[in-house]
């Protein structure tokens, strides 16, 4: 038989095995969240506004980080992210969405599950605090992936949304703008904005990707115009085992590239890397006169952010990568 000090140790041997195995594990488990401000016109901005921009993504970026780090899902990561940069005047969306031509600020988001490709989209609505959190319930509550205008709309006071006064919407600065813009060039010429759409992608501890994105659109934007955001596999895709992508610049090249789903399909087909990727992708679009850029993320928890454009606000942390917060 055998006795008991000989059992103890043999447990002790076993339960250091179990710890080693279970560090390795944790080691090996990759998560983390990257978010974009958008990109365009950067360089105007005054050091007090960088240091607005910088501070609010420093924020939003490390308080998505702790969900994940918590535990929790890359979806409500990547919803919380995009909801508190809404909240900003600071970025072209929710807030500080910007006005189309006949002054009215209109606004689109999506939000998309890499687990089973869920996908939710609004696209024209006005008095909605937060598009991404109406996104996320045409995704979870509906059939349907996109709903607009009033229809969304009304979905929203239905499920109880939070919906605002449109006023609450209500810029000087960007409304001053336009009214420059307009006294100065064509009817619905669109202009590059020097704030942008916002967006996150985030992978969590299950290795579940999420990609979101918001936008006001462009100043001077045809009433009723839809860029990319809304648009899945354009302004925002998410597929497990591969990357999370949020798009933002001018929106009808990311639409007919299908930008955001083309860098994770050349890497799905062609096996390039998740830099070599979007690199590739964002420079072919400037190629062809399209400005802007892109954030990813792959399932080991790469990053990349490129952009051809003069600047593009973005932010990221993850669990083998210090927080990074860069405008230029």
């Amino acid at each position: 038989m055998l006795g008991l000090g000989f059992l103890f140790q043999m447990i002790n041997r076993l339960c250091l095995v179990l710890l080693a195995s279970y560090n390795f594990l944790m080691a090996d488990e990759n998560f983390g969240i990257v978010v974009h401000g958008g990109a365009g016109v950067l360089s105007n901005l005054s050091y007090e506004q960088q240091q607005k921009i910088e501070q609010k993504v420093s924020e939003t970026v490390l308080s998505a980080y702790e969900i994940i780090k918590n535990g929790g899902t890359s979806l409500d990561a990547v919803e919380f992210a995009v909801s508190e940069l809404e909240d900003s005047p600071l970025f072209n969306a929710g807030r500080g969405a910007v006005y189309s031509f006949d002054e009215v600020q209109e606004m689109d988001a999506s939000i998309m599950s890499g687990l089973d490709r869920s996908a939710g989209a609004v696209a024209s609505v006005k008095i909605v605090k937060n598009p991404i959190k109406l996104a996320r319930k045409v995704l979870e509550e509906t059939e349907h992936v996109l709903l607009v205008s009033d229809g969304a709309e009304s979905f929203a006071k239905t499920i109880g949304v939070q919906i605002v006064d449109p006023s609450y919407f209500h810029s000087d600065k960007n409304l001053k703008r336009l009214r420059k813009v307009k006294n100065k060039i064509s009817h619905n010429t669109l202009v590059q904005d020097k704030i942008g759409t916002v967006g996150a992608v985030a992978l969590d501890k299950e290795g579940n990707i999420a990609a979101a994105t918001s936008t006001g659109g462009m100043t001077n934007k045809m009433p009723g115009r839809v860029g990319d955001t809304p648009i899945i596999g354009s302004g925002t895709w998410a597929q497990n085992d591969i990357c999370g992508v949020s798009s933002t610049g001018h929106g009808e090249f990311f639409i007919k590239f299908q930008v955001a789903k083309e860098v994770c399909t050349r890497m799905e087909y062609l096996n390039q890397s998740l830099q070599q990727s979007s690199n590739n992708v964002i420079n072919e679009l400037l190629q062809i006169g399209g400005f802007g850029g892109l954030i990813a993320i792959d399932k080991d928890a790469n990053i990349s952010t490129p952009f051809n454009t003069e600047g593009m606000i973005r932010g990221s942390i993850t669990n083998k990568s210090d927080l990074s917060v860069e405008i230029y």
